[in-house]
This record gives structure tokens, sequence and C-alpha cells, in this order.
């Protein structure tokens, strides 16, 4: 019985080393698109790796999925109305459906864009007209839920409400970008108010979302707003800083990358990338600009950074960049699209349907497998791949892609 027992506990120990943790929001648990599994496929085979599950039914959307437990999150428009979505990620049945509010439509693709936020058995979704639910993860019954356009005198941007909220310590973070609020704190459990605030020239909500930073003992919250990155301390809603050298008229959506005490942001639209650093005395932050590059102009696909170096499509070409200077060390063109990484590697969706992994090197672009997603919809492949527990997720408009990537059998392995 001992020797079973220390197998047995072996077993988990190599199991729980293998599979590191859930993807419980957008960019996963640290919002750095940085996946914690090992264990992973060094190549994959001519044709891309072996799909296990394809799950139909989610509606029009542009969210991807948060995996937590047995479930998988996600939005999509069903039924007449923009619903937060309980996959079975086992058996692909959806166990729960919960209405959010209207349809969002528009003619870039119809549906809401952000993606649930799970924390603490309570999931929380923003959608495309600004439709804020926290509903129960198990049940899908609703807890509270709010319109952030309508209560903080926003209103909505030309590609709909694309934030996945941040839940921070019993404290949901988002952007109404409104005339009574650029930036509000919501306690978790009930929605109610912690703080409002207002950040100078009133920029609109963007279509990035918030991440957390601190410098010296300041915490706060760095937002990308329509005008500019924005640091937010966090006990009180005290906008310190502003920069705006990375930020266009048009649309601003990669979500900032936090690097110790260094904020790098990007958009695309001509403009590219900027290297802040924070400094705190006392309770106030400031940040001073490093440099700014217009070789990393990252329209939606997000970045990584990895050991001194960002990872991302700049505008149609995939680009790897040193942080210190801003150069390019290596480039590939006709790459634009999203980017995860894990256990060395690099998964990148292409908007047009490819899929391609890559080697995290910082000296050379090295591919390792390449396949084109069937089962494609007509819309572009916005939607960020996801890793965790050893599969790869694309969503796909109203389907969802499920691949074993690790190198065991992977479907059953929770």
């Amino acid at each position: 019985m001992k020797n079973l027992v220390s197998v047995l506990l072996t077993v988990l120990a190599f199991r729980s080393g293998l599979h590191a943790d859930d993807w419980n929001q957008f960019r996963g648990p640290a919002r750095d698109n940085l996946s914690r599994e090992t264990g992973l496929l060094d190549q994959w085979p001519d044709g891309g790796p072996e799909r296990v599950l394809t799950v139909t039914g989610l509606g029009e959307g542009y969210s991807t999925v948060a995996v937590v437990g047995d479930l998988l999150y996600t939005m999509g428009n069903i039924d007449g109305g923009e619903h937060v979505i309980a996959v079975d990620r086992r058996s692909g049945e959806i166990v729960w459906k919960t209405r959010n509010g209207d349809e969002y439509r528009e003619g870039q693709g119809n549906g809401p864009r952000g993606t649930p936020t799970v924390v603490d058995g309570m999931v929380y979704a923003l959608g495309g007209n600004g439709d804020l639910i926290c509903c129960d993860a198990t049940t899908g019954q609703t807890v509270w839920k709010k319109n952030i356009l309508q209560e903080f005198g926003g209103s909505n941007i030309t590609w709909g409400i694309s934030e996945s909220v941040l839940v921070d310590n019993g404290t949901v973070i988002c952007t109404p970008g409104g005339s009574r609020a650029t930036v509000v704190a919501l306690n978790a459990k009930t929605g109610t108010v912690r703080w409002a605030s207002q950040v100078p020239e009133s920029p609109q909500a963007s279509y990035a979302s918030p991440v957390i930073a601190t410098a010296g003992r300041v915490r706060q919250y760095v937002v990308f707003t329509s005008k500019g990155i924005v640091g937010i301390r966090t006990k009180d809603g005290q906008a310190m800083w502003g920069q705006n050298k990375s930020s266009n008229g048009t649309a601003n959506c990669a979500t900032p990358l936090i690097i110790d005490n260094q904020v790098f942001s990007s958009s695309d639209y001509g403009t590219g990338a900027e290297l802040v650093t924070l400094t705190s005395r006392g309770n106030m932050t400031t940040a001073n600009g490093v440099y700014h590059t217009r070789d990393m102009k990252n329209h939606h696909g997000g970045m990584v950074y990895l050991d001194g170096f960002v990872y991302g499509s700049s505008g149609d070409i995939l680009s790897c960049v040193n942080l210190k200077t801003g150069q390019p060390t290596w480039r590939e063109r006709s790459m634009k699209g999203s980017v995860v990484y894990a256990d060395g590697k690099i998964v990148f969706r292409h908007e047009g349907g490819d899929v391609v992994l890559l080697a995290a090197k910082s000296d050379s672009y090295q591919e390792l497998g390449r396949f084109v997603q069937p089962d494609r919809s007509s819309r572009p492949a916005w939607s960020h791949p996801v890793i965790a527990n050893g599969q790869l997720f694309l969503r796909d408009m109203d389907k969802l892609l499920v691949y074993n990537i690790a190198k065991w059998d992977c479907r059953w392995c929770r």
C-alpha cells in the first residue's frame, strides 16, 4: 500500500508540474500571455496536432476562452441576445448560458469582443454594448449587472467595447471612458462603486485591457485609453501619470506589457511603441520615456515579453524587438496575428487562419510546425489562441476547436 501511495503521489506531482494552472482570463493568470505549461510538443506533425474536440453553438463573437477546472467560459450572440457561456471542456456540451444584454452588431463582425474573467467562483464579463455582468461560475445565475456606459456617461466606441475586465483583490476594474468616470473600481460581490477616476482630458475607452504594475511601493493599474496609457493608483483611483507616444487617434488595442518598473505599449496605424520607466516617491508615481520605436506597431494581436525581448506582429510583420533598444532582431513578413507563449515556444495565429509553432528565439525565426485551421468562418481569426492543461484552444465565431499539444493524450488529464 505504501508503494502504491508513493506511486500515486509521484504521478500527481508529475501531472501538476506539467499542467501548471488554468487560464482564467484574457492573456492568462498574470495577463502577460505566458503559459506555465510544460511537456508540450516540440514540433507539430504535418497537418498540425490532433484535434480532440469541436464545440459549436457559441454564436457570433471575437471573445476567446477562459479555462477553469472542467469548464470553459466565453461569450457570443445567441438567440437574439449577448450571452455568457459555460462549456464542459471534456464533452463540449454547453452547461449554461446567461443573457448579458442585447446583441452587439457591427460591420467588422457581430458579437462581444471581451473575454470573461473567472475569479473565486464568479464570472465577470463585459459585452460590446457596455453590459457588465457577474454570475455564478457553476450555475450561471446572475449576481449583479449594470451597463457601464449608461452609468458613467460613456458612449460606445467605433468597433464596440472590447475590454476584458480585471478583477483584483475583490475589485472589478473597467473603463467606461465617460463624462463621470474614465476608469472605475467596483465591489466584485455587489457591483457598487469603490472609486471613480476621471483622467485629464476625459478620454474614451479604447480596445485594450487593464494590467497591474508596481513601482516602488505604489501599486497601480495601467490602462490604455483612447488618448494614451495612464497609471491609476489602486487604492483610491488617483490618476498619476500619462504618456501618449504609443497612442493613435483610431484604435489602441494592444494590452501593455509590464516588465518590472517599465511599461511597453504599442499601437498600429503608423504609430509604433514606447517604453517608459516608472519612478515612485511617496505615494505618487511619474513616468519617464526611454524611447519610441516604429519597429513594433502592434494592432490587436497582442505581444509577449521573454528574457529581454518583445515578440508580436508589427503591422503584418511578425517581429522580435530588443526591449532595451527598441530595435528588431528578426522579422518575418506576411504574419499579422496573435501570439501566446508556452514551454520555450510561441504559438502564432494568423488572422487568415494559419496556426504556426515557432521557437522562442531572439536571434532567428524558426518554425516548428504549421497548419491551416479547418472549418473557418468568413470572419478574420482575431480571437487570441489559449494554451491550458496541455491543449490549444482556437475560437472562430460559432466554433471552438481544441487540440492536444502535449506529449501525451490530454483529453482526460485533469
